[in-house]
């Protein structure tokens, strides 16, 4: 399955107040190459097992693959993965459409939040809510796998 999504750094905490769901992600990575991704995820008590391939040049669009594990299969993997483990928050806010993913990011990447939304084609339009901020899609330091690597603590300004 192809998946295209925008993705965007978010200026305000106003999401919450407009967020329909909450949960707690715990997530690593059992390979986390440029041209592949292979992710292990707890989603409160639910595993699931990711491969991504490779983003298009514009970053809009990669390969998606995804199944849902056991708890304690995920709890094993995660024991094998790469170092540097993401925690974070997600937070689900229905604008217009859309369905915006807004993640809270804890640890090493503290103070990072970012939002992501699914389009069903690359010129769709969507409803921007105030709380958007720039624009970062296929900016491949805001991607998990390399927040896992090179957390925010080190880079941001």
């Amino acid at each position: 399955m192809i998946e295209i999504e925008r993705k965007f750094l978010v200026k305000s905490e106003a999401f919450k107040d407009e967020a329909f769901n909450s949960y707690t992600i715990k997530q690593g990575f059992l390979n986390s190459h440029e041209d592949r991704a292979v992710r292990v995820r707890l989603k409160n008590d639910e595993g699931i097992l990711t491969v991504k391939g490779k983003s298009s040049d514009d970053g809009l669009t990669r390969f998606e693959w995804e199944r849902k594990i056991s708890k304690s299969d995920a709890e094993d993997l995660l024991q094998l993965c790469e170092k540097g483990i993401i925690d974070k928050q997600r937070y689900e806010v229905k604008i217009g459409k859309h369905i915006f993913e807004v993640d809270e990011f804890f640890g090493d990447n503290k103070g990072l939040v970012i939002a992501e939304v699914e389009l069903r084609s690359k010129d769709e339009m969507f409803t921007i809510p105030s709380w958007l901020g720039e624009e970062i899609t296929g900016d491949i330091k805001y991607y998990n796998s390399q927040l896992s690597k090179q957390p925010y603590k080190i880079w941001k300004s």
